[in-house]
């Protein structure tokens, strides 16, 4: 009886030990570095581009509101001289100081403007920023998934990102189950023709930045990969 018993569980050992051979040997991992074929693809550029131009335009109207807090700024320092200048009478004072009084309300608003009009701007590229790099990462999301299973893989590996102790997720891959240049071909294979370029302007304008001011382009870039 005892016998049989024993016989009984080497053999379960037996088939449990041939599933994980077979377990181990379908296994099949590839590795691709989304952050690569993310900066690479050309809806990225092209998306990067619109923002700037955006961030740029916006700026603009906020250096207008500026100009004007600074010309209101002018005036009201030169309406409170008025209400010191031994060459002025009393009414004459008195109303240069309620003239101050009303231009320092103006030049509150403004600046409440110019505020409100910063932060939302800001809020509202940041939005549009996430909004375009979610689509993207999922087109990318896709490709990456139908390529593994015309690969035969069972696993696909994030390289790109560090864990939570500071180290590549990945620490080793033979290059020949990377992937990623794969993908980066297959995301930009519909990448549109660069347009011939324009006739050269007589002269040019110096390159306007795309953050002064206080604004900063919110470039459309994957989010940092949590451990």
């Amino acid at each position: 009886m005892h016998k049989a018993i024993r016989s009984l569980i080497a053999c379960a050992g037996l088939l449990a030990g041939a599933a994980a051979l077979h377990a181990q040997a379908t296994l099949k991992v590839v590795v691709v570095d989304m952050a690569k074929v993310y900066d690479t693809h050309y809806k990225t550029e092209e998306a990067n581009a619109k923002f700037n131009d955006a961030a740029q335009r916006a700026q603009e109207q906020l250096d207008q509101i500026n100009k004007q807090i600074q010309s209101a700024a002018d005036e009201y320092k030169s309406l409170v001289e008025q209400t010191k200048s031994p060459m002025a009478n009393d009414q004459a004072k008195a109303k240069a100081g309620e003239d101050a009084q009303k231009k320092m309300e103006d030049i509150q608003r403004l600046q409440n403007e110019a505020q409100n009009f910063r932060v939302n701007t800001q809020r509202s590229l940041q939005q549009r920023a996430k909004n375009h790099r979610d689509l993207i990462m999922d087109e990318i999301m896709k490709v990456v998934n139908d390529m593994a299973r015309a690969k035969g893989a069972t696993l696909v590996l994030d390289k790109s990102g560090p864990s939570i102790l500071g180290i590549p997720v990945v620490l080793y891959s033979d290059a020949s189950y990377d992937i990623t240049d794969d993908v980066v071909k297959e995301v930009n294979k519909d990448r549109p023709a660069p347009a011939a370029p324009a006739a050269a302007p007589a002269t040019t304008a110096p390159a306007a930045t795309n953050n002064a001011g206080g604004f900063t382009v919110p470039n459309v870039t994957p989010p940092a990969k949590k451990g």
